[in-house]
């Protein structure tokens, strides 16, 4: 009894868990600041990812899905969470590229904070140089590419091996850039973890019912969905011409730049070898420059 009592007497004395104080950015919503969530301190959203479509926002739907459906828009990169009386939750997202991302219905079959991740067979095969290093799976973490929460999508009772999960990317919120799984801003997974229940139905609109609900998107010259307007088709085009131009003058800045480093490099040398001229050293045993013009240790 005496060592159970001391053993609780530690217990309460230990320390609680230390959290980090961040200042809050007053360009950023209150639902994007940086969050301490247990041991992990999630990053602030930056304001450039918050564009169009991306913001978490409350809005109307006039879907016929039933509420607590999960609706995802893989066209117009938007998940909506159904809610009662015609409301929903808006979210913006990441989707996998053309040809592999998820198709259909499904529904929650599992829920995981901090999950780990081990990437499938088929993603080693076909790319080996990305994960082949992480085949023996990676534990939960600010370095995870599941973020702080994920939904597994089951079908007929198996795991599709689809999530619906948060990033350590914020950028690619908005665009179709990842490896078939439905990502989320942290922030944002957090909240439809913290929503969701297990058995929530799972719907990949067509595009065809994308088109009716939304509209259509196009992708403008950062690879973000928009709407397919005429106003932003004349951005994409002049978005274009404006990062062919950038990537001009960033190639011509490299070549010149690699053409000054290759003058140098020619008069280090004409100058090392001068030096051992002088100094009476055969040129195959001529030391570096730096060693050349080093100072003498001092005594």
């Amino acid at each position: 009894m005496t060592a159970l009592l001391a053993l609780l007497g530690l217990a309460a004395c230990a320390d609680a868990p230390r959290t980090e104080e961040v200042p809050a950015k007053a360009d950023v919503p209150p639902h994007y600041q940086a969050v301490q969530d247990g041991e992990y301190l999630i990053p602030a959203v930056e304001p450039l990812h918050l564009f169009g479509t991306n913001p978490r926002t409350e809005v109307d739907y006039a879907g016929t899905e039933e509420p607590g459906t999960i609706v995802v828009d893989t066209h117009a990169r938007v998940l909506y969470h159904v809610k009662e009386g015609g409301k929903a939750t808006r979210y913006g997202i990441a989707v996998g590229r053309e040809g592999i991302s998820f198709r259909g219905t499904g529904y929650v079959g599992r829920k995981q904070e901090w999950p780990s991740w081990t990437p499938t067979a088929n993603m080693v095969r076909t790319r080996p140089d990305l994960y082949a290093e992480y085949a023996g799976g990676l534990p939960g973490g600010l370095e995870n590419p599941l973020g702080a929460r994920a939904l597994y999508l089951y079908r007929g009772g198996r795991d599709t091996m689809f999530r619906v999960h948060g990033t350590i990317d914020n950028a690619s919120i908005g665009r179709a850039t990842s490896a078939g799984c439905i990502r989320l801003f942290n922030q944002d997974a957090i909240h439809l973890f913290e929503n969701a229940e297990i058995g929530d139905r799972i719907v990949v609109r067509t595009l065809e019912q994308s088109l009716a609900a939304e509209g259509p998107y196009m992708d403008d010259a950062y690879g973000r969905a928009v709407p397919d307007t005429p106003e932003n088709r004349a951005q994409l085009e002049a978005d274009k011409i404006a990062i062919a131009e950038a990537e001009a003058r960033a190639a011509e800045d490299e070549r010149l730049a690699a053409e000054a480093a290759a003058k140098q490099a020619e008069k280090d040398e004409r100058r090392r070898l001068r030096i051992c001229r002088n100094r009476g050293i055969d040129e195959a045993e001529c030391p570096t420059l730096e060693e050349l013009t080093a100072e003498p240790a001092s005594t």
